[in-house]
């Protein structure tokens, strides 16, 4: 149980920064998850992060940002997370 949750990455227990981002490009939508390695990243930024099958740039905002989260606790498991990209100006 605890290896499905971990997203198959048993060896890396090392906390985590996440971040919940909602999409508003034009032509997508949707809010997710993404990890966040930007230090100076706050709510309400805008970012760019990759969506879809194809990781197409889109615009989002970030609605809230979690801080050392184990992999066991992610909202969803770790091999299903995308990097947020770049803060977008």
């Amino acid at each position: 149980m605890i290896h499905s949750l971990a997203g198959g990455i048993l060896n890396e227990n090392k906390p985590i920064n996440i971040a919940k981002v909602e999409i508003v490009d034009d032509y997508y939508c949707g809010t997710f998850w993404y990890v966040n390695e930007i230090l100076n990243l706050k709510e309400n930024d805008f970012v760019v992060v990759p969506f879809g099958k194809q990781n197409v740039l889109v615009k989002g905002k970030v609605l809230k940002i979690e801080k050392h989260v184990s992999p066991q606790a992610s909202p969803i498991p770790l091999k299903h997370l995308k990097k947020i990209v770049s803060i977008k100006k």
